[in-house]
């Protein structure tokens, strides 16, 4: 099984590789990094984002955003899902309205035609008017809309149980199984 994950200029591209960390070994992963993704790391966490990509245990192929030929620009690729994690407003308005250029945007839009489960995580607030907009659009197209939301039924006791409860609803959302947080009516 094939997951493209789009890493966009958003602030919090350290859940993205949290996200990265915990993806089941079956599925194989395809990687975009755009040039602002790249500038967040390294502002918030002085991160190399290449290099903690290089660290995963999960064997992965990563695109650079200009990349447009990449075999993940194609429907003959066969990617079964794509997440952007985290998505930027950029991001979310260019696959809103078709605009495909460059790969993050144009992978989506693969996902899009070939009917595939979309999940885009939007990091921003409070969201305008405008952003409500395309994320509306996206929505109606059937992408799932899952920002990351902080959660307190599953007594977080950290950042880092906080994270994992948020890797595993987008995990969730993308049908892949995992055991990374305590669900609704069980113990915490």
């Amino acid at each position: 099984m094939k997951l493209v994950v789009g890493i966009s200029g958003a602030s919090g591209t350290q859940l993205a590789l949290k996200f990265l960390e915990h993806v089941p070994q079956e599925w194989a992963l395809f990687v975009v990094v755009s040039q602002s993704a790249k500038r967040v790391a390294r502002a918030e966490g002085r991160i190399n984002l290449k290099s903690a990509l290089g660290k995963l245990k999960h064997p992965l192929e990563i695109f650079e955003e200009s990349q447009i030929d990449a075999p993940i620009a194609s429907g003959s690729f066969g990617a079964q899902a794509m997440a952007i994690i985290p998505a930027s407003l950029n991001i979310i308005a260019k696959i809103a309205h078709g605009i495909c250029d460059e790969l993050i945007s144009r992978a989506a839009a693969v996902i899009l035609k070939e009917q595939k489960k979309l999940l885009i995580a939007p990091r921003e607030l409070p969201l305008h008017s405008i952003a409500l907009e395309n994320l509306l659009v996206l929505a109606r197209a059937g992408v799932i809309i899952a920002p990351p939301m902080l959660t307190y039924y599953t007594q977080p006791r950290d950042l880092e149980s906080m994270e994992l409860f948020l890797v595993g609803k987008w995990l969730d959302a993308l049908g892949i199984e995992n055991h990374l947080y305590t669900r609704w009516g069980q113990p915490c």
